[in-house]
């Protein structure tokens, strides 16, 4: 009996040698406060390398990371990795470098686009793309699976551009030197200003305690979705910006913020001009009395106040209604973090209040059937929609609202008449558009009052849109009973 007693104490410290062995060490920056929270709860398995103000770096186990998530975080890593213990120390002396101010005008002028656009948002199409990244069981960025997620998720980018025929579209996997998991990055080339840049991103991978079985439904499938969701409507819409807009679904989030940190970090190496980055990480839970919550910390007070401006001006009330609030989060929360740590004006808008969302993620209960509705995703899908249009602006169509109240439409007998003598400007066509944004006419205008026959149309709303030029035009909504 006590031969057998030694041979399982034998076997018991072998196993913990072999899991102590198997275990990793990251290098990173963490808040102080949880650097030495984490130092008390797992002393052997955390070194605190240096402190400075109110951040620490620090070199710590994998299973200490897990740990970091499930006892003092609620959300994102909490850390951000570093490559080495050199790394770590200096970046708690980098200097963040200023953003010019007033680098560009946030405003809001694209109504007419923005309505047509907001109409087209498909909740079913945001569900489906959930379902179909869950579908892989795990996209851990450690795994020979994540770089065949990420393949995919180019595929299906190049695809539904090349659908709408939309050339002036291209898809790039971007390489990482800390993950195998490539980013992937779609970009739409701006018209007029192609080397000013308006970024949305959203992570790609997954984690769980069980990283063989991390769906990562709500974290974060339901933000690439989302984002997929929007660019889908400014296709439909036709819509080609002024800047050029990047789609970013970066790799390896859930470890550091890795892929976003080597992204952003390449951009201000290159000095790119990014006028602002979006986050959309976790949209599917509704978790507040509120739809969506502004994360305050680690982003950038004007962007915040742009993005609520917006929802205020289009999502105030009726069919688009949105309400929001503002919340706190943590060091690191999220992929935002890498573009505010290197200058650049970030925002992060949450599925909720902080510590009201989701508290399923980083597990296999991280499933689409846990809401079973994509609806709380689309009223983030609205706001993308909303921000690029209105950040990026229109290279097609320039609203003018002093031209809108000079024209004047009616429907009458299968008609619609227009009357346009109020106006000084020299019209050249009448299109009208449904509701899925297609043109369903288009006509020539040679006088000032006119009319279009509507037998054709079916009953709903429809939208008139009186071209003054190739690059301006004035539209008007009515409806077909």
């Amino acid at each position: 009996m006590k031969k057998l007693h030694l041979i399982t104490l034998v076997a018991l410290l072998i196993s913990i040698f072999s899991f102590a062995q198997e275990q990793k060490s990251i290098y990173a920056t963490m808040s102080l406060s949880d650097a030495l929270e984490l130092k008390k709860d797992l002393p052997e398995e955390v070194e605190i390398l240096e402190k400075r103000r109110n951040e620490a770096a620090v070199y710590f186990t994998e299973h200490a990371g897990h740990f970091l998530h499930d006892k003092v975080l609620v959300h994102g890593p909490g850390y951000i990795f570093k490559s080495s213990r050199e790394e770590a120390i200096a970046a708690l002396y980098k200097e963040i470098r200023e953003i010019p101010a007033n680098r560009m005008p946030f405003t809001i002028t694209e109504d007419v686009l923005v309505n047509q656009a907001l109409d087209l948002i498909n909740t079913q199409n945001i569900e489906d793309h959930i379902l179909e990244l869950e579908a892989y069981g795990t996209r851990y960025h450690d795994y020979a699976i994540a770089i065949q997620v990420s393949n995919d998720l180019k595929d299906k980018w190049e695809a539904m551009a090349a659908l709408y025929g939309r050339t002036d579209v291209s898809v790039r996997l971007f390489n990482h030197v800390n993950t195998n998991m490539p980013s992937v990055i779609m970009t739409i080339e701006g018209a007029d200003t192609p080397d000013e840049f308006v970024v949305v991103g959203g992570h790609l991978d997954s984690t769980s305690w069980d990283n063989n079985d991390a769906p990562g439904a709500d974290d974060d499938a339901s933000g690439i979705a989302t984002m997929t969701e929007s660019i889908r409507a400014l296709f439909e819409l036709g819509f080609v910006p002024n800047k050029t807009i990047e789609v970013m679904a970066y790799a390896a989030e859930e470890i550091g913020l890795v892929g976003s940190a080597e992204i952003a970090q390449d951009y201000a190496n290159n000095n790119v001009n990014v006028i602002s980055a979006v986050q959309f990480d976790m949209t599917l839970y509704n978790g507040s009395a509120i739809d969506v919550s502004f994360i305050t910390d680690y982003t950038n007070a004007t962007l915040n106040n742009y993005l609520m401006s917006l929802m205020d001006h289009y999502n105030a009330t009726g069919d688009h209604q949105v309400t929001y609030g503002t919340s706190l989060c943590n060091y690191g929360c999220s992929d935002h973090a890498s573009w505010t740590g290197e200058g650049y004006m970030s925002a992060f808008p949450f599925e909720a209040n902080f510590g009201q969302h989701n508290g399923d993620i980083h597990s296999p209960s991280d499933t689409y059937s846990l809401v079973g509705s994509a609806s709380h995703s689309a009223k983030f899908a609205k706001l993308c929609t909303e921000y690029l249009i209105e950040t990026a602006k229109s290279n097609i169509l320039s609203v003018n609202d002093n031209e809108a109240s000079t024209i004047s439409i009616t429907t009458q007998n299968g008609q619609l008449n227009y009357n346009l003598e109020a106006s000084t400007s020299e019209f050249e066509s009448l299109s009208i558009f449904d509701i899925q944004g297609k043109k369903v006419s288009e006509t020539s205008i040679t006088t000032k009052r006119g009319s279009v026959s509507t037998q054709s149309l079916s009953t709903g709303v429809y939208v008139a849109t009186f071209t003054i030029d190739n690059k301006t035009s004035v539209s008007k909504k009515f409806i077909i009973k």
